[in-house]
């Protein structure tokens, strides 16, 4: 991994996380417990802060990033950002699962037990109540988040990521056998 420092700020994290060899972490980053940061996934907190609380999965690609004396970057627990996604001096609460290559602009909300679908583009200042999914460019309401979708979804992935830093911290990578 590279961890590098910057304007004297160096990032931070809890216990028992996986950052993996390539990603990278810089500047003002504080990462809580249980975290996962996969392969070229970039967390930049040179401009301003990043904020990440625990169990969360920060996949393979993504970017963090924030806005230069504007917009901090806060992420809660539990919240899965997918593959190649940017988000960039929002916030997103607990339970959130932001999909493959999605955008979330500066000053966006994404409150609580909220989904972005895949490929979404949520534009900067929108707000997103607790238990919506987005989708589209822009990203719009398309539905409500029920229950089963809470489980099988968002509570499903951020527990599989879990279990996959699991193997890499242990030095192993099995694969299931059919």
């Amino acid at each position: 991994m590279l961890v590098k420092s910057v304007r004297g700020y160096t990032p931070a994290w809890g216990e028992d996380c996986f950052i993996a060899e390539n990603a990278t972490l810089i500047g003002d980053v504080v990462m809580g417990d249980q975290c996962s940061i996969w392969y070229q996934a970039v967390v930049r907190g040179d401009v301003h802060h990043i904020r990440i609380g625990n169990r969360v999965n920060i996949q393979d690609g993504a970017v963090i990033h924030a806005t230069y004396k504007k917009a901090g970057t806060l992420i809660g627990n539990d919240v899965s950002i997918g593959h190649n996604a940017i988000v960039h001096g929002c916030a997103l609460y607990d339970n959130v699962l932001i999909g493959m290559g999605s955008i979330v602009m500066d000053n966006c909300v994404i409150h609580s037990n909220s989904i972005i679908a895949a490929g979404s583009v949520v534009t900067q200042g929108t707000i997103v109540e607790e238990g919506a999914i987005y989708a589209g460019i822009p990203a719009k309401k398309i539905k409500d988040v029920d229950p089963s979708l809470q489980k099988g979804e968002i509570e499903r992935i951020a527990q599989n990521y879990l279990m996959y830093s699991g193997w890499f911290k242990a030095g192993d990578t099995p694969l299931e056998q059919k």
